[in-house]
């Protein structure tokens, strides 16, 4: 087992997840998990820079991050950042800031890079396993981009695509700096037609029809899963391999898109950082399930995080 820290730095949230790992099987005992909803990537995509309010944000948190590290210990810290900081005309800044932290450069993998270790995350530990039916379609519904991974015992395509909840509240929600509240029917329809349109440009490199399950990963699939168990708390170990019907997340969807902020923010799961962008993100999980057929979404807490937890210890197996 090797102790290693594995940070992974989105559109909306920051994680942290402190492990010791066998790469080899998948197993690892969690030290410390957590999450923090920053919003680095707010404005975006109107702007293509990241706000310097953001940017704070993000970097008080690397700060609580760091001492989390510094008291757990870890031979090997890797961070990983995805679709705002690919975007943004001057992620220099972020990088530079997370350096002077943390003490690592931040990883900005491109969407195939982000897909394989969604992937890893997600499924080595269903290696040996008859629980799911292959392939696996793997969905990371994040604040930017969802991420398609379709394969067995390893990748065999993946397509990342501008659909993040963040980035279509954004894009069609966001009105003189607030959320139109609750979403109107045109609203709605567009935000359905760039689903669409991003479905059709990932199905020309994954055949989204294909796959013997469906896996969801991340914070808009969890809290659904979470809605549509009940639950009065979040519970991530009641979460974890819960299965969610496609009419289930049907009636959640429309619900969350009749409900009002203050409605939302008051659901027992609903993190305050997820309440005016989960409409938009169950949006997209609906999309995908009409658009592959899936009868229900096998809901992972296990994501790009593991992944790259996997990917650090490997590294250090390898002494590189």
């Amino acid at each position: 087992m090797t102790r290693v820290a594995a940070v992974d730095c989105g559109t909306n949230s920051i994680r942290l997840l402190v492990a010791d790992v066998d790469p080899a099987t998948g197993a690892f005992t969690e030290l410390d998990r957590r999450m923090t909803i920053v919003r680095l990537g707010q404005g975006v995509d109107r702007t293509g820079r990241l706000a310097p309010e953001a940017l704070e944000r993000t970097f008080a948190a690397c700060r609580e991050y760091a001492a989390a590290i510094a008291e757990l210990g870890a031979e090997r810290v890797r961070f990983v950042a995805t679709s705002a900081s690919r975007d943004a005309e001057n992620s220099d800044e972020f990088v530079a800031g997370v350096r002077d932290i943390l003490g690592v450069e931040p990883e900005v993998v491109t969407g195939d890079q982000e897909a394989q270790l969604s992937f890893d995350g997600a499924t080595k530990e269903l290696t040996g396993s008859d629980h799911l039916a292959k392939p696996y379609l793997v969905v990371d519904i994040g604040g930017g981009s969802t991420e398609f991974v379709l394969g067995s015992d390893g990748v065999s395509a993946a397509r990342s695509v501008d659909i993040g909840c963040v980035r279509m509240t954004e894009r069609h929600l966001v009105v003189d700096g607030a959320v139109v509240d609750p979403a109107t029917p045109a609203r709605v329809a567009a935000i359905r037609a760039d689903i669409d349109a991003a479905l059709d440009l990932a199905a020309e490199t994954v055949q989204l029809t294909e796959a013997g399950s469906l896996v969801g990963l991340a914070g808009t699939v969890t809290t659904i899963a979470g809605i549509a168990l009940e639950l009065a708390e979040y519970d991530s170990e009641a979460i974890h391999h819960s299965r969610v019907s496609r009419g289930q997340v049907r009636a959640i969807t429309e619900h969350l898109l009749r409900t009002t902020h203050e409605e939302r923010a008051a659901i027992p799961v609903m993190h305050p950082g997820r309440v005016d962008v989960i409409a938009a993100g169950a949006l997209v999980l609906l999309a995908v399930m009409e658009r592959t057929g899936a009868h229900e979404v096998v809901v992972s807490e296990h994501d790009i995080l593991d992944g790259i937890a996997f990917a650090a210890a490997e590294d250090v197996e390898a002494g590189r």
